[in-house]
């Protein structure tokens, strides 16, 4: 039994086996929609060790043998007890094509079964080519290596970011807030950040704060205020101090407010009304210390999103699979959503172009209605959407307020600046994006 699969990229042979060596490979390789998190990484594909984590404290542990670079390298499982039940032989084949292509061959010698291995291939191959298109559009842009300092890295963005960065060649420093472990972290004090904390790092994405997500209760609003409005200014002005080329900044479309009907929300767009309103004007004026200092700010208003590894799709992923899921209310709602990956070389971009500045909408630029969003994802599973989901059912959860501003919001929001720079979206529509994303 086993699995033979490859796909032709456009990129030469050495520089598609560098990529594969860098850290981070196996983290932006790994399907969203698998149970398993990256432990540890190879830190040498001719013989390092990968471990992956499973439910129930289960570990894969991958043992890299047989390198020939640029044409090969190996990894074959060693732990037990999962060797007692499991083959597995995967030899990653680089040939080239033309001096400026490679085919990339997967050959999985395994006794698990071709038909679940095949999506999980699938979504490798098709997420390591759009990677290195990706990189290859950063670098003709200008893009060099630089070092970037990034709250909340453990985060689902963060993870995502972090790897893809690390994986176009930049060294990514952690600002963690408990104990370093290691050369690449640094102790963040939130409240009052070392002087020395952004020593020698080109520019920085902060991305740290408190989950939205929750009844707004007094304590749930301040965890969420607080977690962003002060700890953002101390970094935006330590970052000053410092001289770094950019500072990029999580920010939300909140800020349009809970419901402007089927008003385009472009950047110009004025503010909304509501608490997150509120707490994403007062977040964004909370960088403005970098930018009197010289240092060029972006913030990046984010949209809802796709990722079966988090956020929204994380919840509604098992009510669809059991075909219990569908429209939200009267489901017009406006959803403005973005893919995950779309969203990490959106912060990429920030980090390199010169050109963008001040907010950027981080959405896919066709957002779709509720309705549409729910029967799209019920299609995709194979299951009805038939169960719309009462208005009133979210405020047992969130409350009115939460319920309003969360559950129910409603923001036609467009990525003007990005569509102004012919910036290339991976995902444009939803369909495709969570077709990936779920591999189907």
């Amino acid at each position: 039994m086993g699995l033979t699969e490859s796909v032709v990229v456009q990129a030469p042979r050495d520089e598609v086996f560098a990529w594969y060596a860098r850290p981070g490979a196996v983290v932006r390789l790994t399907p969203p929609w698998m149970p398993v998190r990256v432990v540890q990484e190879a830190t040498d594909l001719a013989d390092g060790t990968a471990v992956l984590g499973f439910p129930l404290g289960l570990r894969w542990v991958a043992r890299h043998r047989g390198a020939r670079p640029p044409e090969r390298f190996v990894d074959v499982l060693e732990s037990a007890p999962l060797t007692w039940a499991v083959r597995w032989r995967h030899t990653h084949d680089f040939e080239e094509v033309t001096p400026g292509t490679t085919r990339v061959i997967d050959r999985i010698d395994s006794n698990v079964p071709a038909l679940l291995l095949r999506s999980m291939v699938a979504y490798r191959h098709r997420q390591f080519a759009d990677d290195l298109a990706a990189l290859h559009r950063a670098t003709e842009a200008g893009m060099r290596p630089m070092t970037v300092a990034m709250t909340g890295s453990h985060g689902t963005i963060g993870t995502a970011l972090g790897a893809l960065l690390t994986t176009s060649g930049h060294r990514v420093v952690r600002l963690v807030r408990g104990q370093a472990k290691g050369p690449d972290e640094r102790v963040w004090d939130v409240d009052a950040p070392a002087p020395t904390l952004l020593e020698g790092v080109d520019a920085v994405v902060h991305l740290a704060g408190a989950s939205i997500g929750g009844r707004f209760t007094p304590a749930h609003r301040r965890a969420v205020r607080d977690s962003r409005i002060g700890p953002t200014t101390a970094l935006a002005r330590l970052a000053a101090d410092t001289g770094l080329k950019a500072f990029v900044s999580a920010s939300a479309i909140g800020y349009y407010g809970a419901d402007r009907g089927d008003e385009l929300l472009s950047e110009s767009a004025g503010r909304g009304e509501g608490f997150l309103a509120d707490v994403v004007e007062d977040w964004e004026n909370a960088t403005r210390p970098a930018a009197a200092g010289g240092v060029r700010v972006v913030n990046i208003r984010t949209g809802l999103v796709q990722t079966p590894a988090g956020g929204v799709l994380r919840l509604q992923f098992p009510l669809f699979a059991a075909g219990l899921g569908g429209p939200l209310g009267s489901g017009r709602q406006w959803q403005s959503w973005i893919g995950i990956d779309d969203l990490a070389d959106i912060y990429h971009r920030a980090l390199y172009d010169d050109a963008l500045s001040g907010p950027v909408n981080a959405v896919a630029p066709e957002p779709v209605r509720n309705e549409e969003y729910a029967k799209t994802l019920a299609r995709l599973l194979h299951r009805p959407a038939l169960l719309r989901v009462p208005a009133f059912a979210p405020r047992v959860l969130l409350g009115q307020e939460g319920t309003d501003e969360l559950a129910l919001a409603s923001q036609r929001v467009v990525p003007t600046r990005l569509s102004d720079l012919d910036h290339t979206f991976r995902h444009p529509d939803l369909e495709p994006a969570l077709r990936h994303l779920l591999g189907r």
